[in-house]
């Protein structure tokens, strides 16, 4: 197979740069390896900076039909004590919220609204398994398929293929990893109709939780300290939902749906960047680039940022041929400033807060006096819910499209 651009990954970097490249009328294909996108657990929160990129693209409407929960107040709870995080309704912006929606109906809905463009092509069931190589040149990768090996010929091969990218590891490049002193556990617990709670996140001596409301469901992120999962399993299940029930009673009733520890799933917290995002004929972005950590929900949305600044900056240059080094290079340097600042301020969360709460012992916890800050002074809420909500310059649609798409 011989295509101008192969895309490694369907996930929401993949899929979104997949579907910018075939409205541009660009030869393009998206490899993913699973079958379908049902995957447990993913990142499913859509901010304001993701919808107005929707709305750029006519996608809006639809988009917001399919099945899905808003969040514009994000309260907490620290050490018994309510503190306000953020307020999107501040946000001077079209869409001043975050959707709740499975990954997978995001996934389904680029791929679906997609399949209009002749010249995109999604392979499901289709792995990357090496690259190709032309000297120095990267031109494109081995694949395996149901029907076996695949060559694919492309005059430029991007990295979406996430956190543990297969792609970034046969090109050899350098990550920077910057820590986290901490995992998650995820899991599902039932939820009561009529059953609803404003709170966010809850922190109290030891402990940390986010829970968010999906409707019918509690998903809950329950924090642990890096390294410690063998630590909590050996403590046993019911002294797990023991601790979750006394975090958030509300969660009681519902807990009885965790019945085994095939029902929590770790998420093992990286945050890392590439020192250098490109090969001649590579480029690396979202996670393959950089891993966020799980704060602020932000990583699903830096990775559609990466997309929409790719296609901007590469979309004309792959419509005529291909693009120099130097020419890939541009989307980090546009996108570097943006990454590192939000893994800043991850970091500075990581450190003042969710250290903190992770310390082992019963002395009363103090609200930060950030947090005090922000919950007293309502337009400071604002400020947080930007960054949250937009992020550090966000990107909109400029890049071409084709006569018909």
């Amino acid at each position: 197979m011989k295509v101008r651009c192969c895309i490694v990954g369907g996930g929401p970097a993949g899929m979104m740069l997949g579907y910018l490249l075939g409205r541009a009328g660009i030869d393009v294909v998206v490899l993913e390896k699973h079958a379908d996108f049902f995957r447990d657990f993913r990142g499913d929160t859509v901010h304001p900076s993701t919808l107005q990129v929707m709305d750029e693209l006519g996608l809006i409407d639809g988009f917001l039909k399919l099945p899905h929960q808003r969040l514009q107040k994000m309260q907490g709870m620290f050490g018994g004590e309510t503190v306000r995080i953020a307020d999107l309704s501040r946000l001077r912006v079209k869409y001043p919220f975050i959707a709740f929606m499975p990954q997978w109906d995001f996934l389904n809905f680029l791929r679906e609204s997609g399949k209009r463009f002749a010249s995109l092509k999604v392979m499901m069931s289709t792995e990357a398994i090496d690259l190709v190589r032309d000297g120095e040149c990267v031109t494109g990768v081995k694949a395996k398929t149901p029907d076996g090996i695949l060559d694919i010929e492309a005059d430029l091969t991007v990295a979406c293929d996430g956190r543990h990218s297969l792609v970034r590891e046969r090109a050899g490049l350098e990550i920077e990893e910057i820590g986290a002193p901490m995992d998650v556990l995820w899991f599902r617990a039932g939820k009561r109709e009529n059953e609803n709670e404003s709170l966010f996140a809850r922190v109290d001596p030891g402990k940390m939780m986010v829970t968010f409301d999906r409707g019918d469901y509690w998903q809950c992120a329950f924090v642990i300290p890096k390294g410690e999962y063998d630590a909590v399993k050996a403590r046993g299940l019911p002294a797990l939902l023991d601790d979750i029930a006394r975090m958030a009673p509300i969660l009681k009733p519902g807990l009885a749906e965790v019945k085994s520890w095939d029902d929590v799933k770790l998420l093992t917290v990286a945050v890392n960047r590439l020192k250098r995002w490109t090969r001649p004929g590579l480029l690396c972005i979202g996670d393959a680039a950089h891993a966020m950590s799980p704060i602020g929900g932000v990583g699903v949305n830096l990775a559609i940022q990466d997309a929409v600044a790719t296609a901007n900056l590469l979309a004309s240059k792959l419509v005529s041929g291909y693009p120099s080094e130097d020419e890939l290079d541009a989307v980090r340097r546009r996108r570097a400033f943006p990454v590192r600042m939000t893994q800043r301020m991850q970091v500075v969360v990581q450190n003042n807060i969710v250290n903190a709460a992770l310390q082992p012992g019963n002395q009363p916890l103090k609200v930060p006096l950030v947090m005090r800050l922000v919950t007293a002074v309502p337009w400071l809420q604002g400020i947080t819910a930007r960054f949250v909500g937009l992020g550090v310059r966000p990107e909109h649609v400029h890049s071409p499209r084709s006569a018909g798409n």
